[in-house]
């Protein structure tokens, strides 16, 4: 009913998989909609101190209408408000993109790339176009992509876990051969027929009813919520002192307005008069507050996540768990495996031993004796979990499978073997399939009454289990100790020209030997000792192009790479001195060459001794892996590691950083980790590492810049309040600060691009401050001369600029120019902030389109305030004069910025420093 051909599975054409997809539903479900934007916009003025201001704006509306008319009477409050709701829909833009964003990179993780068999073919497709019908392969590792059928399947075990909550392991056959969808492949393999999609699927089902929570906090926004807090308490008080004192000087009447005359006359001015006045006070104090209380930190977090993910997907890295973007900027060690991250991954046999001798080339057909070659060539087809696809129109052989099953097919082309025949007149009886800690796979299989069973794997690990070999001559002959000691030569000579090698071997059985029933085959242990050797081969899988270079960078930035690999340890020690791991053939030698079953033999405490020395571990299993992540973190490494088996989940799992490996990766693995490696190279890896440091960088710019805005804005308007009552400053003029510095800041410096600077650099220690002595040094500087500046300007600027104006145009003039003096610091402090340790400011600007723009616009619409808006913002426009004036103060910051970077400070903590200088002054110590 379905048209589907068990071996060969669909036709597969657009119009078979259009019918398929009308008929039976896509492999896809409803996604619950993400957050609106009038969600997004609801949420942004809900903030405690906007309300505020809202209200005094509406308060102030109605009085200023009041009082002065419509026409002139809503500048005041209509300012207020129209600054607010500019706030409010510039973050709600702002966080709606970044959802979206997220969404994005959401649905990116859940494409899984499935092998179907589709017209005797096997090709990748994306999870989401599978189709009822499809005959898929199942191997360890990987998720079951839709409910079906089991086809055909040995040892295949399934971790239902996911779908009934019982971590019971659940083996399939032909009497449970039910799977379904969202389980893992824990063991064995097999084919399935898929017999339902999507919604139409219990996995879809339960999907379909749950969303995914993107609400996930990182330890950095954690960090920086509660800092943002700490300054936003200490806004508030700064504040309600300053409504304090204005109120008591406003009733008191020591408040006075620019000509001279007492705002609060007790008895004689009107109540609505004195509530507009004490309404503006209040806005001040609530103006304070919007400036003190830094809203944009976590938001430059959210923004500086987003941006680097998007970016880190350009540079195959899709990051699964945001928290590991800024965890991998701390990484001090990268545990890495060998094939297909160090190395290309494209393996052909280069060398072959067989009949007791060198075959040169390998693919001599003529060498190898009638009965070596059948039994070989037996042994290649049956015992891979590959395939061979011959088109029926002719043309080039498609082999599938992994690397190295790909090699040795191809290798088995070359040599006459006919894959699809010797299948087919071949009966599997039981499979032992590969595994990472026998480091081997066998096969038993069945032909004219004749039962063999055929090993393949590590060549030293099969060879210790042969006892014979078959020379030229068809002969079984028995391994002496000097052919044992030639093949091991061999073996470590092609180990020692970074070959990978691989015995096959194989052992006859007596057919009455062979259990019976299905139940009884399942739970047959293969024979695997007293085995006659075939051949051992020599696989050649070059290092990547660029990872000497990207070891050498990681080495500079004070990471250590480490290689953990299941290979023979010469082999892993030749990839190791090419790709520099190891620098020499000094370092060649214990402990810093291991293997893994030395480590492994090792107390706890030597284990942790020896593991800070270790660069390269050979022939490990995934608990040695295991075992050396935990033996580094508790010496206090922050581990990332590197893997893409089943088996690797734990270490992954364990690590602070996981990283799996996208195309060679099981989707255990993937589960397990954090970060995905999408092309499988060690050098997208160190790229995760410079986006990873770049995170914490701009994170750190961006408090940087902020915080000098703070505290300036802060000092500026408490001291003008409190020793004049009015405050240079309005709420309209504080609000268009407060947007520079948290939207269009944050926009600015959370979207820097990472650099190699940053890789000249040590990690980042777990522990260490947020904000850094560098930091407090730059802070300090460009904040005393802001605020030393303004306020020359606003106790002494009518004389210094000689403003011959009435009394209170002059005050409107000097006030603008403050403001405009105060916008363009900033905009000039931003380019200081860009390189906090760095004396070029301006290195690799020109390249940032993004700050480039955002500076350029923050220009515009400040001219734009001054000489068009002067209503709204209670500004004047200024002459080129005070223009000059205004742009020669920012300009300033540069110079002071480039001059006190050779201000030395001590690498001790600030704080720690405070605390030291406190305790010193209580014991009475100098």
């Amino acid at each position: 009913m379905l048209q589907s051909n068990l071996e060969k599975g669909i036709v597969g054409d657009d119009s078979d998989l259009l019918n398929r997809k009308n008929k039976y539903g896509s492999n896809t479900y409803p996604q619950k909609p993400g957050r609106s934007f009038w969600r997004f916009l609801w949420e942004a003025w809900q903030d405690l101190t906007l309300i505020i201001l809202m209200i005094a704006a509406v308060a102030s509306l109605v009085l200023g209408i009041k009082t002065e008319g419509i026409k002139e009477g809503w500048y005041d409050g209509g300012s207020i408000a129209f600054a607010v709701i500019l706030v409010i829909v510039v973050t709600a833009i702002s966080d709606y993109r970044q959802s979206l964003q997220f969404q994005n990179l959401n649905k990116e993780k859940r494409n899984i790339q499935v092998e179907v068999v589709r017209g005797g073919r096997r090709i990748e497709v994306s999870i989401y176009d599978i189709v009822v019908g499809d005959v898929i392969p199942l191997n360890i590792g990987d998720q079951v992509p839709a409910d079906g059928i089991l086809i055909s399947g040995h040892s295949l075990a399934i971790d239902e876990s996911s779908m009934t909550g019982e971590s019971k392991i659940v083996q399939k056959h032909g009497k449970e051969p039910f799977l379904m969808s969202g389980c893992k492949v824990a063991d064995g393999n097999g084919t399935m027929l898929v017999t339902s999609v999507g919604v139409n699927t219990e996995w879809g089902l339960l999907m379909a009813s749950i969303s995914e929570d993107n609400g996930e906090e990182t330890p950095l926004q954690v960090r920086l919520n509660g800092v943002a807090t700490l300054i936003g308490i200490v806004g508030l008080t700064v504040a309600f002192a300053v409504l304090v004192v204005l109120l008591a000087r406003y009733f008191t009447g020591h408040s006075k307005n620019p000509d001279g005359s007492r705002q609060f006359i007790a008895g004689q001015t009107k109540v609505g008069r004195a509530v507009d006045g004490a309404i503006k006070i209040v806005t001040i104090a609530v103006t304070i507050v919007v400036v003190a209380v830094p809203e944009g930190l976590p938001l430059a977090v959210t923004l500086t996540l987003a941006y680097s993910m998007r970016k880190m997907m350009a540079d195959k890295a899709l990051v699964r768990r945001l928290s590991a973007c800024e965890t991998m900027g701390s990484a001090t060690t990268i545990c890495s495996d060998k094939t297909g991250t160090l190395t290309v991954n494209q393996m052909t046999i280069v060398e072959a031993y067989a009949g007791g001798k060198k075959i040169d080339p390998p693919e001599k057909k003529s060498e190898f004796s009638p009965t070596l070659h059948s039994l070989l060539v037996e042994g290649i087809a049956l015992n891979s979990n590959g395939s061979v696809y011959v088109p029926e129109s002719g043309g080039e052989v498609e082999v599938t499978g992994s690397p190295t099953e790909k090699a040795i097919l191809n290798w088995g082309i070359k040599l006459g073997m006919n894959f699809e025949a010797l299948r087919t007149e071949s009966t599997i009886l039981h499979v032992f399939p590969f595994s990472s800690d026998k480091k081997r796979g066998g096969v038993a299989c069945q032909q004219d009454n004749q039962v063999h069973v055929h090993w393949k794997g590590a060549a030293e690990i099969v060879l210790a289990s042969c006892t014979q070999y078959m020379d030229e001559h068809d002969q079984f002959v028995q391994l002496d100790e000097d052919k044992m000691k030639y093949f091991k030569r061999a073996i470590e000579d092609m180990a020692s020209r970074s070959l990978r090698c691989v015995a096959i071997a194989y052992r006859p059985v007596d057919p009455e030997n062979v259990p019976d029933s299905e139940e009884q085959l399942s739970k047959w242990a293969l024979p695997e000792e007293d085995l006659v050797l075939l051949a051992i081969v020599g696989l050649k899988d070059p290092c990547r192009p660029g990872v000497k270079d990207a070891v050498r960078l990681c080495q500079n930035a004070g990471v250590k790479v480490r290689m953990v690999t299941g290979d023979n340890v010469q082999t892993a020690r030749a990839i190791a001195l090419e790709c520099g791991i190891l620098g020499s053939d000094s370092d060649a030698t214990e402990p810093n060459l291991i293997e893994g079953k030395v480590f492994r033999a090792l107390s706890d405490a030597q284990r942790e001794e020896v593991a800070e020395k270790i660069s390269v571990m050979g022939r490990s299993s995934p608990n040695d892996k295991l075992l050396l992540v935990q033996a580094l973190r508790k010496r206090g490494h922050v581990v990332a590691v590197t893997g893409d088996g089943t088996n690797d989940a734990p270490a992954l799992h364990e690590a602070d950083i996981g990283l799996a490996m996208g195309i060679q990766g099981t989707e255990v693995a993937k589960e397990s980790s954090d970060i995905i490696i999408l092309d499988d190279n060690f050098a997208s890896v160190v790229k995760v590492v410079r986006w990873g440091r770049s995170v914490y960088a701009n994170i750190q710019k961006f408090i940087q810049f902020q915080l000098t805005v703070n505290v300036a804005a802060l000092i500026i308007n408490v001291v003008a309040a409190i020793s004049s009552g009015g405050v240079p400053l309005n709420a309209v003029q504080l609000l268009w600060v407060n947007l520079i510095m948290d939207t269009l800041g944050a926009l600015a410096l959370a979207t820097e691009p990472p650099t190699n600077h940053l890789m000249d650099r040590p990690p980042v220690g777990r522990r260490e401050p947020l904000i850094t002595n560098i930091m407090w040094r730059n802070l300090l500087i460009q904040a005393f001369y802001q605020v030393t500046v303004l306020l020359v300007l606003n106790f002494r600027g009518r004389s210094l600029l000689h403003l011959n104006h009435s009394k209170f145009e002059a005050i409107k003039v000097q006030n603008t120019l403050i403001f405009n003096a105060f916008v363009l610091c900033q905009i000039f402090n931003e380019f200081n902030a860009r390189k906090p340790d760095e004396k070029n400011i301006f290195k690799g600007v020109t390249k940032n389109y993004l700050f480039i723009g955002i500076i350029a616009i923050t220009v515009i619409l400040q001219v734009i305030i001054i000489e068009f808006l002067g209503k709204f913002t209670s500004t004047v426009r200024l002459n080129w004069k005070y223009w000059i004036i205004s742009i020669i103060i920012g300009l300033i910051s540069w110079p002071l910025a480039f001059l006190g970077k050779f201000i030395p400070v001590p690498e001790t903590p600030f704080h720690v420093l405070i605390i030291r200088m406190f305790r010193k002054r209580q014991s009475g110590q100098p």
